[in-house]
């Protein structure tokens, strides 16, 4: 079974858009797991047949390169394929490009396919219909461990709303990757824009928990806790890294 990139063209509206023109991060994120669910879809793997059969895809890791983020009315095409099959994961790959053709975000992804019951991982193999990868990559990335918070600089704290959770009942994905680029000062925000992110998802986030991201700062990089806290069994959800530019 052959498998070919599948490609999407996008005209950026207003409404996705920051103060300064820019695509948010968190639309960017949605669309990449929207261009995900369809392609797994094209390939008899998508939301429905899992569900069907009790599992879900979940999202573990996400490596980020943005030389720009997209701007308001501007026409983009964004590209997506499986790179790689690991026994218990696969790896997605992403690349966005601009108007004039030229490559503007890069983007790999790894996941996992869940049990609902069991609540742990399982063999992609043994539980999927035979599907095959394209083995092209756009950055070359292992996904490698994120460091521990060593020191609070910044702190956030809110409640999981209502909008942040989706259809598998707990916090998307693409929400953890807005809140650690949301918890630095705001004049820094003001000022710089996520040039390369990391983030690692390690737990589910329900709706009403409280949340807490604590952030690192060193210059232009910081590093982002995001747990709950104020509860019995209080755990850390993520760990991010973004460098700014």
């Amino acid at each position: 079974m052959e498998v070919t990139k599948f490609i999407s063209e996008y005209n950026i509206r207003s409404y996705e858009c920051d103060r300064n023109n820019n695509l948010r991060i968190l639309t960017l994120m949605n669309i990449f797991q929207d261009m995900a669910d369809n392609h797994a879809k094209e390939m008899g793997l998508g939301i429905d047949y899992v569900l069907s059969k009790g599992f879900a895809w979940v999202g573990t890791n996400y490596v980020l390169d943005i030389e720009r983020l997209p701007k308001m009315h501007e026409h983009i095409r964004i590209e997506t394929w499986p790179s790689e099959e690991k026994r218990l994961g696969a790896i997605r790959e992403f690349e966005v490009f601009g108007e004039n053709n030229k490559s503007i975000i890069q983007a790999s992804s790894q996941w996992v396919l869940i049990d609902f019951k069991k609540k742990r991982p399982i063999g992609l193999r043994e539980n999927l219909p035979e599907y095959a990868v394209l083995p092209q990559k756009v950055l070359e990335t292992d996904f490698p461990k994120l460091p521990e918070v060593e020191r609070v600089d910044e702190e956030a704290k809110f409640r999981v709303r209502f909008d942040d959770i989706d259809m598998n009942r707990h916090v998307n994905n693409a929400v953890y990757v807005l809140w650690a680029s949301e918890s630095v000062p705001p004049e820094f925000r003001l000022e710089h824009d996520p040039k390369h992110i990391e983030i690692c998802f390690k737990k589910e986030g329900h709706m009403g928990e409280k949340i807490k991201v604590s952030t690192q700062c060193e210059g232009l990089h910081t590093f982002h806790s995001i747990r709950t806290y104020d509860s019995d069994e209080a755990r850390e959800l993520a760990r991010a890294y973004i460098e700014w530019g």
